[in-house]
C-alpha cells in the first residue's frame, strides 16, 4: 500500500446523470463525446491572507493543459477567482513556496513566478534555463532559491531588489535528475539533494557560481537524498552513501559532521506538488479542497465548528490515459490529474465516473472482467461490471475493482496489459521504479490467484517489455523500449524483439530485428501467423516461425506517427477481424494483401490515446474528450 501513498488524494465517488453528456457531430463520421473527467487537480495549495488580512486559499490548478491558472478562494464570502498564467507553460508544479512576505511563488515550463496576494496579481514571470523546480526554498535573507529539472539547473530571486539570478546548469549526469531538496544554512551556502539513478549532494558558491559534490562517487547509491534547513543554521541530510542513516551536518559548503543530532526544522512553507498548508494566519484551518466536488471545508480551531464553502471555477478536463470496450458494452478508462475512472455508455449517451486507485496506464478486457494496469506500483486491477462500484483499498474485501496485486519497483509505470486467449492468464508489462534501469513481467493466474513475477534480467537485461502479443503456439511476442525508469540511466543501445515460452516464462530467441529501433511501440497479430507492429517511426511484419522481419517501411509523414501514449492501444480489430491503426492524423485499415496501409480518414482533432472497437465505431481520445468514427461499412 506504501507505494500508492503518493497517490493518496482521493476524492469522492461521483454519478454523472447521462444528461450530462451531449454528444457532437463532427462530420466525416466523427464525434465528440465530451470531457472524461471534467475537473483538475490542485498541485500546490496555501492558506493565507489577502492586502486586507481576509483569510483566502490560494491553489494551482492543473487539467489536460498542465498548470493553467492559479485558484483564489475568499473564506470570508466563499466566491472564488481565476488568475490565469501569464504564459501557458505545458507544465505543472512539482514544487511551489508561500514565502515569509506572503508571496506565492512556483517554476515551471522554464518560467519562474511570483503571484502577490495583497496585489491580486502576478509580480513575476522570467524565463529560465529548462525547466521547473523539483525544490524551493527561502534563505534568511528572504531569497528564493530553486532546483530544476531535469539538468539540476539552479536560480535564485531577490524579492526586494527584484533580480532574477539563472546559475544555468550546474552538474552533468547523462540521465535525467530529481534535485528534490534544497537548503541554505545561514552563511548562504546552498545545498541540493538530488537523485534518483544515483545520489548526490551539492554545495553551490553563491559568488562563484560553482557547484561542488560532497559525496564520492563510491558513496553515492540509488534512490533520493532528503535534507532540511535547521534552527540552528546548519543544513542536515540523514541520506547518507549505501543506506547509511546516521545524519550529516553541512556547514560552509563542507560536510561538517557525519554523526550528527539536528534540532528542529526552520519553519518553511515549500514542498512537492503535494504540498498543503493549512494553516491561516488566524488559526483556523482549511480541513478540504475537493476540485472534483467543488467543495471546501474550513475549522475553526478553538471551537471545532466547520464551515463549508461551494464553488466554481474553470476546467479542460484531465487527461485521457487509455480507452478500452468494457463486458457490458460501454467504453471504460482511466483519466490522470485527477485519478478518476470513467464510463461512457453510447445507448444513453450517458456517463458515470468515479474515484479511481493510482493511474490507469493501461486497460483490457477478459471474458466478463475489465482490467487495469496501474501507475504507480506497477498496479493490477480487476473490476465487475455487473456488480456495483467499491472505492479500491488494498487489502480491503469487498472493493470493486478489487486490487490483485502489485509489481514494484520491478513494474511501476505500465505500458502494456495482455489479456491473455486463454480466458485466464494476464501479463503486465511496463518500465521500473524511478531511477531504475530494465523492468520485467507479471503473470497472473485468475483461477489460482497466483503471480509470477520476472525481472529484466530474466528477460533482456536494461530493458523492459512495452509491447506485447499471444501466439497460436503457446508463445509470447515481445517488443522492447531501451527507455528507463522515470529519472533512470539509458544502458541499451538499441530495443529488440523476443519469443517467450507461456509455460515455461523463459525466452527462446531475441534479437535487434530492426537496427537502431529504441521501442517497439504495438503488436498485433495478422493473417497466417504473422505479427503486425510499429516501431519508431516504422511499420513492419515479423514471421514468428522464421523468427525474421519480412516487411518493414517508414510511416508517411502525412499520418505523423502512431497514436501514442504510457499505454498505447494503436492497433484496434474490427468485428470481423480486420485490423484498423490509428495515427496521430488519421484512422486507417491495413490490408493483409501488400500490408498496404490505407486512410479511411483524416481526423479533425489529434489522435493521442487508442482505441478500441465498439458497435461499428472505433474510439478513442485526445487531451480530455473522448471521440468516436464511425466504420465505413459498418
Amino acid at each position: 500500500m506504501r507505494r500508492f501513498l503518493g497517490l493518496a488524494v482521493l476524492f469522492c465517488s461521483l454519478w454523472i446523470d447521462p444528461a450530462f453528456s451531449a454528444t457532437k457531430d463532427l462530420g466525416q463520421g466523427f464525434a465528440d463525446h465530451g470531457v472524461a473527467t471534467p475537473s483538475s487537480m490542485p498541485r500546490g495549495t496555501v492558506a493565507t491572507i489577502d492586502g486586507q488580512r481576509h483569510p483566502i486559499v490560494l491553489s494551482w490548478l492543473m487539467d489536460h493543459r498542465e498548470c493553467y491558472e492559479l485558484l483564489w478562494l475568499d473564506v470570508l464570502t466563499g466566491k472564488a477567482e481565476e488568475f490565469p498564467l501569464p504564459v501557458l507553460p505545458n507544465d505543472a508544479p512539482f514544487a511551489s513556496l508561500l514565502s515569509a512576505s506572503n508571496k506565492f511563488y512556483t517554476h515551471i515550463g522554464s518560467y519562474f513566478l511570483e503571484f502577490d496576494p495583497c496585489r491580486r496579481a502576478f509580480t513575476f514571470c522570467r524565463k529560465t534555463a529548462p525547466q521547473m523546480a523539483m525544490s524551493l526554498t527561502e534563505d534568511d535573507q528572504g531569497v528564493i532559491w530553486s532546483a530544476t529539472y531535469p539538468k539540476c539547473g539552479i536560480v535564485s530571486f531577490n524579492p526586494k531588489s527584484r533580480e532574477l539570478r539563472d546559475y544555468g546548469h550546474v552538474y552533468k549526469q547523462d540521465w535525467p535528475m530529481y534535485p528534490r531538496a534544497a537548503a541554505v544554512d545561514d552563511t548562504g551556502w546552498v545545498y541540493i539533494g538530488l537523485g534518483f539513478t544515483a545520489t548526490q549532494i551539492l554545495a553551490l558558491d553563491v559568488k562563484t557560481g560553482i557547484a561542488t559534490p560532497l559525496l564520492a562517487e563510491t558513496e553515492r547509491r540509488h534512490g533520493a537524498v532528503d535534507l532540511f534547513r535547521a534552527v540552528d543554521g546548519k543544513v542536515y541530510t540523514q541520506n547518507g552513501p549505501h543506506g547509511d542513516q546516521k545524519w550529516m551536518m553541512l556547514y560552509q559548503g563542507h560536510v561538517a559532521a557525519r554523526n550528527a543530532k539536528p534540532p528542529a526544522a526552520k519553519p518553511i512553507i515549500a514542498a512537492s506538488q503535494s504540498l498543503f498548508h493549512g494553516v491561516f494566519p488566524d488559526g483556523k484551518r482549511l480541513k478540504t479542497l475537493d476540485l472534483v466536488e467543488q467543495v471546501a471545508t474550513i475549522e475553526d480551531a478553538r471551537t471545532h465548528d466547520r464551515k463549508t464553502l461551494h464553488f466554481d471555477y474553470r476546467s479542460e478536463g484531465a487527461d485521457v490515459m487509455g480507452v478500452a470496450a468494457a463486458p457490458d458494452g460501454t467504453i471504460c478508462g482511466g483519466t490522470c490529474f485527477p485519478m478518476r475512472f470513467f464510463r461512457y455508455d453510447p445507448k444513453t449517451d450517458g456517463w458515470a465516473r468515479h474515484v479511481a486507485l493510482g493511474q490507469w496506464n493501461t486497460v483490457a478486457r477478459q471474458g466478463d472482467r475489465f482490467f487495469a494496469g496501474v501507475y504507480g506500483g506497477g498496479g493490477l486491477l480487476e473490476w465487475n461490471p455487473c456488480a456495483d462500484w467499491l472505492d479500491t483499498k488494498p487489502g480491503k474485501r469487498g472493493s470493486n475493482p478489487i486490487f490483485l496485486t502489485d509489481s514494484a519497483p520491478t513494474i511501476n509505470r505500465p505500458h502494456k496489459l495482455l489479456a491473455h486467449p486463454d480466458g485466464r492468464t494476464l501479463v503486465l508489462a511496463g518500465t521500473p521504479g524511478y531511477g531504475l534501469t530494465g523492468s520485467g513481467l507479471l503473470f497472473w493466474d485468475r483461477p489460482t490467484a497466483t503471480r509470477v513475477l520476472l525481472t529484466h534480467e530474466n528477460l533482456i537485461p536494461q530493458q523492459s517489455t512495452m509491447s506485447l502479443v499471444a501466439l497460436p503456439d503457446g508463445k509470447l511476442l515481445g517488443g522492447t523500449t531501451i527507455s528507463p525508469g522515470t529519472g533512470g540511466q539509458c544502458k541499451a543501445d538499441q530495443a529488440e524483439l523476443y519469443l517467450l515460452d507461456l509455460a515455461t516464462k523463459r525466452i527462446t530467441w531475441h534479437e535487434a530485428a530492426i537496427p537502431g529501433v529504441r521501442n517497439y511501440v504495438d503488436l498485433c497479430l495478422g493473417p497466417e501467423g504473422l505479427v503486425w507492429g510499429f516501431a519508431d517511426s516504422q511499420f513492419f511484419v515479423f514471421d514468428p516461425a522464421a523468427k525474421k522481419i519480412v516487411h518493414c517501411e517508414p510511416i508517411d509523414k502525412s499520418l505523423v506517427a502512431p497514436a501514442y501514449s504510457q499505454g498505447p492501444r494503436v492497433f484496434v480489430r474490427g468485428l470481423k477481424g480486420q485490423i484498423y491503426a490509428l495515427f496521430h492524423r488519421a484512422i486507417t485499415r491495413i490490408e493483409p494483401q501488400g500490408w498496404k496501409i490505407n486512410v479511411l480518414a483524416h481526423s479533425p482533432v489529434p489522435i493521442s490515446t487508442g482505441g478500441d472497437y465498439l458497435d461499428g465505431r472505433i474510439y478513442f481520445a485526445t487531451g480530455s474528450h473522448l471521440y468516436s468514427f464511425k466504420v465505413p461499412g459498418n
